[in-house]
């Protein structure tokens, strides 16, 4: 999901297993707000029927090519969600959401929100500074 600003919080919700990611998102039964909209990628096709400010790029169907609007909608949506694509990139440095987790998996959660909270620290550290 994409907020109006840059800075975003990070945060995860743990799950042990490899799956799609809609199929996660499912599984997980977070609830999101009326009033978000929600930026996804193509793993979350059929998001618009769980929540309605979804927004997924448009898939070019099989022997056909997507239309010049499509195209510039998929553009549009890509430069906006390059913002969480940064912030992923970011949390994968510290490899527990790049590779595969060796640890005990009952400590993942724990583990991976005291990253989310360096990061965030380091976002307010970034924003002070730069005021």
């Amino acid at each position: 999901m994409h907020s109006a600003w840059q800075r975003k919080r990070a945060c995860r919700r743990a799950l042990r297993d490899f799956s799609w990611d809609f199929s996660l998102f499912k599984r997980s039964k977070i609830s999101l707000r009326k009033d978000i909209i929600c930026l996804a990628d193509k793993g979350y096709q059929g998001i618009q029927k769980i929540h309605s400010k979804s927004q997924t790029p448009t898939k070019k169907p099989k022997g056909k090519e997507l239309t010049k609007e499509q195209k510039q909608n998929n553009t549009e949506l890509a430069s906006k969600r390059i913002i969480i694509e940064h912030v992923n990139r970011s949390l994968k440095i510290f490899r527990i959401l790049s590779e595969r987790y060796r640890n005990r998996h009952r400590r993942f959660g724990l583990r991976f929100n005291l990253i989310a909270a360096i990061y965030n620290f380091e976002l307010n550290l970034v924003a002070n500074n730069s005021t």
